[in-house]
């Protein structure tokens, strides 16, 4: 385990993250293996009531996502590496092994789901994604308040930029806001019909305003001049 006051080093983090390696592997493997047997046109997006509105071509379908998660994740392996906070990374090392953790699988499901589509599974989108997004939503809600100060990972705005305290209460007010998003995004999968769309649009995007203007508040709060 690395110890907290030490530098952030990558090919530890990524030895320790086998299992992923593992998931992003078989993505890459699955692609291959999947990519003659998708027609020539695959689904590539769906509207609000879960019908298919944009169509890929065959590589794209087969390509885009493994290829788009492995570049997420080699992306979140390296940027620290150039944060001028690189050595607050130590400090939440769990919680940035779980955000990893929960986007890596969320994109796994969501290339399960339109991969079965594609091959003519009866997949209902406008459940799975919902779903999906509530259980990465509450990964994110439970490990936020975890997250130390830096560039890249949590609620950056200028004012948790400017302040460690802003920072911190902002965080911890965005944990929950999270999770509640999370589970509200969960029931919205059992809502029939666009709404299921809408409930969870509306629950993210309200969490992400309510903790964006709060540090906003807090800051200018711890900000003002005495009288």
């Amino acid at each position: 385990m690395t110890r907290h006051n030490e530098e952030y080093r990558w090919t530890e983090i990524l030895r320790q993250d086998w299992p992923l390696v593992f998931v992003l592997s078989g993505l890459v493997v699955a692609a291959f293996v999947i990519f003659p047997l998708l027609p020539e046109r695959v689904p590539m997006h769906w509207n609000a009531a879960g019908e298919v509105d944009r169509y890929g071509s065959r590589f794209t379908g087969a390509f885009a996502i493994p290829f788009l998660t492995v570049g997420i994740y080699v992306g979140m392996l390296l940027l620290p590496l150039i944060d001028p906070r690189r050595a607050n990374y130590t400090k939440f090392q769990t919680a940035y092994r779980a955000l990893r953790t929960g986007l890596v699988l969320f994109l796994t499901v969501l290339y399960a789901a339109v991969t079965a589509s594609a091959l003519g599974y009866d997949v209902n989108i406008s459940r799975v994604i919902p779903m999906a997004l509530g259980v990465f939503f509450i990964i994110i809600g439970n490990y936020l308040t975890q997250v130390r100060h830096n560039y890249f990972v949590g609620i950056r705005t200028p004012w948790t930029l400017a302040s460690e305290e802003v920072w911190r209460r902002t965080h911890r007010l965005g944990g929950f806001l999270f999770v509640a998003a999370g589970i509200i995004s969960i029931f919205a999968a059992l809502v029939p019909g666009p709404l299921s769309f809408w409930v969870t649009i509306a629950a993210v995007i309200g969490a992400a305003v309510v903790a964006v203007v709060y540090s906003a508040v807090l800051y200018f709060q711890s900000n003002k001049t005495p009288k």
